[in-house]
């Protein structure tokens, strides 16, 4: 493989930067080619729209756009990309000569820029080190952007610090001007603080919409509390749930988050014996589950989250939406890459409970299965690199026989084969 210190880069390199050498060298770890380098289209132009639609950054686009995109006309020499925290551009805006040429590098909405893929770039590399980073010219890795620059700054969760994507701007020399820096630093600011603004103000509507229900007669002349959305609790990559539906997101128990996951998973019902051997594994009795149970529907009326909890069976009467389940609902429509991008981890990674174990498993077999059966190769190189998967030979076998015969990702995934075989 030809190292990029000894191709022929167009903009000379006798010193590069720290940066610049690290991300090079993690490049020629995973067997890029620096010659042969060409991004993918990773989201479907039919699954495009559904995607940046749920995405966390289509609500502050309106930001971004009055902040970067109305100085990046069709003179501006300028390209603004937003993408997802796996690199992914998402929206690509600015002048439209300069988005034509930049189809020959592959930078266009629904392509994989994340540096695992591309190798060196703004967008990449600074998803890939979480913070601000300008690549000029010849400091990409691929030699096909040497004659672009471009500064990208990762955007993050305003409450729990999480990646959630990227900004870049990209053009000629002037995309890394010292200017540029500071101002997409505080774009990323300030889009973080309207989400947080956003955030705060649903909560206040939700409170709003709860009291306004709880002052509001029924039919029968008495006053009760309504939920004013739909109730949904988060368990995928947490050891504890989030619920949402009443007033402000509730933080639940590990204990609570089990018995609610549990019977939103098993809707028909289960009795207290059924329940307690779901849940516990020291064989507590009856007795106990129904002690928690008093204390679940107490957090629960604190919550004004009404979910019709009924015992005798125990089961929900109201709906519950669990993310795991909207996970297969999504494979079930045959939308894998939507599914693997909603699965941001197990379900509650940290329970022993029996039951919980039972749908942990169920959701990552449902996953693999679907991925392995029906998904793009594209999808199934996504999923390959999940904790799940990543020594999982059968799943990277797969993604081997689905390579066309000159992908360069050919040589990648042969070795990491030989290191699994050898382990």
């Amino acid at each position: 493989m030809t190292s990029p210190w000894l191709a022929q880069p167009q903009v000379a390199l006798a010193a590069p930067r720290p940066l610049v050498r690290a991300s090079w060298n993690r490049a020629l770890e995973r067997h890029l080619d620096p010659e042969l380098l060409l991004a993918s289209l990773e989201v479907a132009e039919d699954e495009l729209s559904d995607y940046r639609l749920a995405h966390p950054l289509a609500s502050v686009l309106p930001v971004i756009r009055r902040l970067l995109v109305r100085d990046a006309d069709d003179d501006s020499g300028m390209l603004v990309a937003v993408g997802d925290a796996m690199g992914r551009l998402l929206w690509v805006d600015g002048d439209r000569a300069l988005r034509r040429r930049a189809e020959g590098m592959l930078f266009v909405e629904g392509a994989g820029w994340a540096e695992s893929r591309v190798g060196t770039s703004a967008p990449g590399t600074a998803l890939e080190l979480d913070h601000a980073v300008q690549i000029s010219g010849g400091e990409h890795f691929n030699r096909l952007a040497h004659e672009w620059s471009c500064t990208a700054v990762p955007v993050h969760d305003p409450e729990t610090r999480r990646i959630l994507g990227m900004i870049d701007i990209t053009g000629g020399r002037e995309a890394v001007d010292p200017h540029t820096l500071p101002l997409m630093e505080a774009t990323a600011a300030a889009v973080e603080s309207e989400l947080m603004v956003q955030r705060l103000r649903a909560q206040r509507d939700r409170i709003g919409v709860v009291g306004r229900s709880a002052r509001r007669p029924s039919a029968s002349g008495a006053t009760g509390v309504a939920r004013a959305d739909r109730a949904v609790l988060r368990v995928l990559g947490r050891d504890t749930g989030e619920l949402t539906g009443g007033g402000e997101p509730v933080e639940l128990s590990a204990r609570h988050t089990e018995l609610l996951t549990l019977l939103a998973w098993h809707r028909q019902g289960l009795t207290a014996g059924q329940l307690a051997e779901l849940v516990y594994t020291e064989g507590e009795s009856a007795v106990t589950l129904r002690a928690e149970m008093v204390r679940l529907r107490k957090v629960l009326e604190r919550a004004h989250v009404d979910l019709g909890l009924e015992s005798r069976p125990y089961r929900l009467t109201k709906a519950l939406e669990l993310d795991a389940q909207h996970v297969i609902a999504l494979l079930d429509r045959g939308a894998h890459r939507v599914a693997l991008a909603t699965a941001t981890g197990a379900v509650l990674p940290g329970s022993t409970a029996p039951g919980i174990e039972a749908v942990r498993d169920e959701v990552r077999a449902r996953l693999r299965e679907s991925v392995l059966t029906d998904a793009s190769v594209d999808v199934l190189h996504e999923y390959a690199r999940t904790a799940d998967a990543v020594e999982d030979a059968e799943v990277w076998a797969a993604l081997l026989r689905l390579l066309p015969p000159r992908s360069p990702r050919r040589a990648g995934i042969v070795a990491h084969l030989e290191a699994l075989a050898a382990s």
